[in-house]
């Protein structure tokens, strides 16, 4: 038995870190491919989005373990029934309780991994994700400032500018404002710096004339300067960001208090929550691999396949997110409701007990009491 123990594991482990690893590879590229458009396009280097990119796979990862447990699941349990294994592992006496073992243990190995990103790598990798974030909106001169280039950083404005030396001193600059209704500002500078300023970098401009025309009464006013303070801060956005829930440590949301988490503009709910999610979704990964290989002994031998076991768990792990997504809600509108984060779990178990009772003999019992 330990023998036999060792193989499934083996099969399940090495058809999981296959799925595992196409998965990844499928959604990463997707996420990737618009954080290029995104990171790239905002004059960002390539390094900057291998970093950003690595900053995402975490979460990638805890999206796609638990669909690879059951795949690998549902796989090995097919090639078993099709290389006639199963039919000889039963005719040994072993029931399908039995023959689970292995299973539970595989999916609380992949739980365990779970457990790990989701009390420690995910934290870690959402706030450096949203620091570095942060610091991509701050850096104007790669976002704003482009030589030679006309530019829209925001709605109704355009900045143009002839040269950027090596000290940094912008060369003939062109800004066109007309962000307010029924006016425009043009500001034209031979020389401009940047600064850093109270709420945001400021961009100083040097020797330069203002053109201010009022669409009201068609005036055009002109105003020459030696030197003018234009606010830049506010075209790349806030320099301060708002905490996620999901970026603080777990020891954090279970010590939270009500006044730190409003400090933080997080409800005591939503830590709650967040905090009980963490412990019950890596339980949720030994349940699919239960839920996908019982399945496969719910029906007879077919030539067509397994097909409809197949599609009725799928159903089945469909109905269970369905009562996370509705649990969930509730929760988060009230901390005394946070622990419905585990009722998806309680319906986990009892959809693989009950398919587990009914591939035990329960299920053919019935039919021939009932003479189906």
């Amino acid at each position: 038995m330990r023998q036999f123990d060792r193989y499934m594991l083996t099969q399940l482990l090495t058809v999981f870190a296959f799925f595992s690893l196409v998965l990844v590879s499928v959604y990463w590229v997707n996420r990737a491919a618009r954080l290029f458009d995104a990171i790239v396009g905002d004059g960002q280097s390539f390094w900057v989005f291998l970093e950003l990119s690595a900053l995402t796979l975490p979460n990638v990862i805890r999206i796609v373990l638990p669909l690879s447990a059951f795949a690998a699941a549902v796989y090995v349990a097919i090639r078993l029934s099709r290389d006639n294994e199963m039919v000889v592992l039963q005719g040994v006496g072993l029931s399908p309780a039995r023959m689970l073992r292995p299973v539970a243990v595989f999916g609380l190995i992949v739980a365990l991994m779970l457990a790990a990103l989701m009390h420690v790598l995910m934290p870690l990798s959402r706030a450096q994700l949203a620091e570095r974030q942060v610091q991509i909106a701050e850096n104007i001169t790669a976002r704003l400032l482009r030589a030679g280039e006309f530019l829209e950083p925001a709605d109704g404005i355009v900045v143009y500018l002839r040269e950027i030396t090596p000290e940094g001193r912008l060369l003939d600059l062109f800004l066109s404002d007309a962000r307010q209704d029924g006016a425009r500002v043009e500001y034209n500078a031979a020389s401009a710096l940047l600064a850093p300023g109270p709420q945001g970098p400021v961009l100083v401009m040097l020797d330069g004339v203002a053109l201010i025309y009022t669409s009201d009464d068609r005036r055009l006013t002109t105003i020459s300067f030696d030197d003018l303070t234009y606010d830049v801060g506010s075209l790349i956005g806030p320099a301060g960001r708002g905490t996620d829930v999901r970026e603080l440590p777990t020891h954090v949301l279970a010590a939270a208090e009500t006044g730190m988490l409003e400090s933080l503009g997080i409800t005591l709910a939503e830590a709650r929550f967040e905090l009980m999610s963490r412990h019950a979704q890596p339980l949720l990964a030994v349940l699919t691999s239960l839920i996908g290989f019982t399945a496969i002994f719910l029906g007879q031998f077919s030539r067509l396949g397994a097909w409809r076991q197949v599609v009725g768990a799928i159903l089945a792990l469909a109905l269970i997110q369905l009562v996370s997504n509705a649990t969930a809600g509730m929760a988060l509108g009230d901390a005394a409701r946070a622990g419905l984060a585990f009722v998806p779990v309680g319906l986990g178990g009892l959809v693989s007990g009950l398919m587990l009772l009914w591939a035990s003999g329960f299920g053919r019992a019935l039919q021939q009491r009932f003479g189906t």
